[in-house]
């Protein structure tokens, strides 16, 4: 075949899409319209990623899962803007990585709240101000963020689903990297690109700012700066990459939460989020973990955080396979209950896929 009959099978191939993409709508907007009547949440986290699911385990085509995933995101995005608009709150200024965050997850057809701090966030979807936020709650490289998890310890919204972001952080700045003097960013970029930075730019003055998208827009103002950012970034402020992927490991991602307040029904791949308060006895910690284990549940992280209620007092939050309607993890959150003097299930939401 020729470039032209090729080119002329691709039109056509795109017009049966677009047909079919016609036809999809058709049965979401009367989607909509049932939930409407029903009051049913127009976003369903473990619907989508079934469905992403689904289509990744069924696809024998070209495309890698990644590129998949990525499109079928844009398209479950567009579909959902026409059962309602939905607005999520995220840890701004736009540009930073929780932006990213936003998007990677709930796509393009969606309106981003930034807010300053992780707190408004929360303060923003207890309030109704946004349907659901979006938050930083671990990095592969750094650990916990604190202010989530102190958060989650108050609030009354639930975790709904989880993003895992990689992080790939690129040096943004004009001309080129022997003019740069000053490099604004975030503390964690630094503290990720540590080696980087000492190997190709030991002379430079770091300066820690309050986000990425901060630093990115003070260096586009000022010569002999440059700015460790994402992509997104680079866009947003029209700064050239003069290093692209400067982070000093290439596994470095951060995890985050969408919260909201309804809470996400079975996937089929599930995991939980619980907070518990021991009581003060030797082998407390012990006697927690031992419903998991005997049910056989697999703990996939634990944290400690001060409860600020009295002092050497402390919350330990859990991660498990496995949703609260499973019979299995009742029993196990049964056992947690009686040997603990607090417990709190933070959500149950799918298991995040396509990392």
């Amino acid at each position: 075949m020729s470039l032209e009959d090729l080119r002329s099978a691709i039109d056509a191939v795109d017009d049966r899409i677009l047909d079919l993409l016609r036809e999809r709508a058709d049965l979401v907007h009367e989607v909509g319209r049932l939930k409407g009547k029903t009051g049913e949440s127009y976003y369903a986290p473990e619907r989508e990623e079934a469905m992403l699911r689904r289509l990744s385990a069924a696809n024998n085509s070209r495309l890698p899962e990644s590129s998949l995933r990525a499109i079928y995101r844009e398209i479950l995005s567009g579909m959902r803007a026409l059962e309602q608009a939905i607005t999520v709150a995220y840890l701004g200024p736009p540009a930073t990585f929780s932006h990213q965050a936003v998007m990677r997850h709930f796509g393009r057809a969606v309106l981003p709240v930034p807010e300053k701090t992780i707190g408004n966030v929360f303060d923003a979807v207890e309030r109704g101000c946004a349907h659901y936020g979006v938050v930083p709650v671990e990095n592969s490289r750094e650990g916990a963020i604190s202010a989530t998890l102190d958060r989650l310890a108050e609030t009354d919204v639930c975790i709904c689903a989880e993003i895992f972001l990689p992080v790939d952080l690129n040096l943004l700045g004009r001309g080129s990297l022997r003019d740069v003097r000053r490099i604004y960013s975030h503390p964690q970029p630094f503290g990720q690109a540590r080696r980087w930075l000492s190997e190709h730019l030991p002379l430079a003055e770091c300066v820690e700012v309050a986000s990425t998208a901060r630093a990115a827009e003070m260096a586009a103002k000022e010569e002999g700066a440059a700015a460790i950012a994402g992509g997104m970034a680079s866009e947003e402020f029209g700064l050239p990459i003069l290093a692209a992927s400067i982070q000093d490991s290439s596994t470095n991602v951060t995890r985050f939460f969408v919260v909201g307040k309804k809470p996400a029904r079975p996937s089929g791949r599930d995991k939980t989020s619980v907070m518990f308060a021991v009581r003060d006895q030797p082998g407390a910690l012990v006697l927690a973990l031992e419903p998991f284990r005997s049910a056989g549940i697999s703990l996939t992280r634990i944290e400690s955080r001060p409860s600020k209620r009295r002092p050497w007092e402390y919350h330990f939050f859990a991660d498990f396979a496995g949703h609260v309607d499973d019979a299995v993890v009742a029993g196990a959150l049964s056992g947690l209950a009686e040997v603990c003097s607090s417990t709190r299930v933070l959500g149950s939401y799918p298991e995040a896929g396509g990392v």
